[in-house]
């Protein structure tokens, strides 16, 4: 309901705006219901059954919504198997590529591997058990406090990337 009053009170504000000129002579009707309907579309018998009032000299404006896309599939990217003839007729990819496709993966994966737990090495190490040593700026315990739990949170996360990288690499043909 308040809604449609909105609706009614925008539609009599952009009335005022436009010329007279260019609104669409004729009557308006305003039809019940839950989507309320105003339009000049209809029949004053049609707008008699479906209990329209009119609205006298307030043009309408119509504003269509776009169409949804159709679902269109992703675009090629550059370098992949299109133009480099590894794929086959099918559709499939030839084992040969597809092995070093994975070969590849396993690479990038084991670099990223050995970076992370270099990182969580180091992040165990100053964080030292749970008692890193105190920095000259933590004179208030609170400050040192805070500290060793972003240590220990971070630890936490590293530890998380680890195990994914390692189930990535798991998933990868030997």
């Amino acid at each position: 309901m308040k809604h449609s009053f909105w609706a009614v009170l925008w539609l009599l504000a952009a009335g005022a705006a436009w010329p007279q000129g260019s609104a669409k002579s004729g009557v308006v009707y305003r039809c019940p219901g839950p989507p309320v309907l105003y339009t000049d579309q209809i029949s004053e018998q049609e707008a008699k059954d479906k209990h329209c009032r009119t609205i006298e000299g307030a043009p309408i404006t119509i504003v269509q919504m776009p169409k949804p896309a159709a679902a269109k599939p992703p675009p090629v990217a550059s370098g992949s198997r299109e133009g480099k003839g590894d794929a086959r007729g099918d559709g499939k990819v030839d084992p040969a590529a597809q092995r070093q496709r994975d070969s590849d993966a396993r690479k990038l994966l084991e670099g990223e591997l050995r970076r992370e737990e270099a990182k969580l090495a180091e992040l165990q190490k100053a964080y030292n058990n749970g008692e890193p040593e105190r920095q000259g700026d933590e004179r208030n315990y609170q400050r040192y406090l805070d500290r060793v739990g972003e240590m220990r949170s971070a630890i936490t996360r590293k530890e998380e990337d680890v195990a994914a990288i390692k189930r990535e690499l798991a998933k990868l043909p030997q």
